[in-house]
């Protein structure tokens, strides 16, 4: 099991930081939020890449339908080339409007299908992006014609940089992309119930069975022997470590290779208190 620790606050110079201590402190992972107008996640982690050596970096999470590819390549790439290696994408669809409005300040949500299609595209043009060669694209929501200079050079990780996917279990359309990809952000919705923030009653035993399933799924698509991350939030106290780890350890039983320590109930004015604590306590290894 490894441990990352998600900043939930908008400080970019904290974020750095918090970054470098979670290094220090061993965690194995830092993330910071991303959102729509908010403190830009990918120039906060190029700044944290250059201020640690070993620990990864990512978003918590992604919403690359909302993202134009070219530019995610980009900003992804810069960062693994500063980390030498150690960026990760956690990719999702983006919050639906009548969960949280403001994400659709500024454009109209297209809905759920549409979005769905966006992300299966932007996955695989961004996977061309990132090996630095010229191509052409014509789909059904981005084009790309062939770049004749200035191409930019590739990601230090390949074939790609790794990218978690969201996926709701029991779902099969949204489970069978996450088995074409490196990681498992877990959602959980049950027949006849609509996908909910904190997926209630997703236990260690529903997840040890959709964990099952994609290993099945995976050896279907000849990926059985590629490395694959299943990756499960939550919130210790850090005051306790038997506690702790027993809170973790149903978890690992249950086939979840991170653990990723936040609490989004922390109100901003302690934010940063609770976060320097969380993390000098270090992770809640099981």
């Amino acid at each position: 099991m490894r441990y990352g620790f998600i900043y939930t606050g908008d400080d970019p110079e904290l974020a750095v930081e918090l970054a470098a201590l979670a290094e220090a402190n061993g965690w194995h992972g830092f993330f910071v939020w991303e959102g729509i107008w908010a403190t830009d996640p990918w120039a906060t982690l190029a700044a944290a890449a250059v201020k640690t050596t070993s620990i990864r970096l990512g978003t918590m999470l992604t919403p690359v339908p909302r993202r134009r590819p070219w530019e995610l390549a980009s900003q992804t790439m810069t960062v693994d080339r500063l980390s030498k290696g150690r960026v990760v994408l956690s990719a999702g669809l983006g919050v639906p409007e009548q969960v949280e409005p403001r994400f659709w300040l500024f454009e109209s949500d297209p809905g759920r299908r549409e979005r769905a299609e966006m992300l299966d595209e932007s996955l695989g043009l961004l996977e061309r992006f990132w090996r630095g060669e010229s191509f052409e694209h014509d789909g059904a929501h981005y084009r790309a014609a062939a770049a004749q200079s200035m191409i930019p050079p590739t990601a230090v990780q390949q074939p790609r940089i790794p990218i978690w996917v969201v996926g709701v279990w029991p779902a099969q359309k949204s489970m069978r992309r996450v088995a074409r990809y490196d990681g498992w952000l877990p959602n959980f919705a049950p027949p006849g119930a609509e996908v909910a923030p904190g997926s209630p009653g997703f236990t260690p035993e529903v997840a040890a069975e959709a964990i099952e399933w994609l290993r099945r799924e995976r050896e279907r698509l000849g990926l059985e022997d590629r490395p694959f991350d299943v990756v499960q939030e939550g919130t210790t106290s850090g005051l306790d470590p038997a506690a702790d780890a027993a809170v973790v350890r149903p978890w690992v039983e249950a086939g979840a290779t991170w653990w990723l320590e936040a609490d989004w109930n922390v109100p901003a004015e302690g934010i940063e208190s609770y976060a320097r604590a969380r993390i000098v306590a270090g992770p809640p290894q099981s």
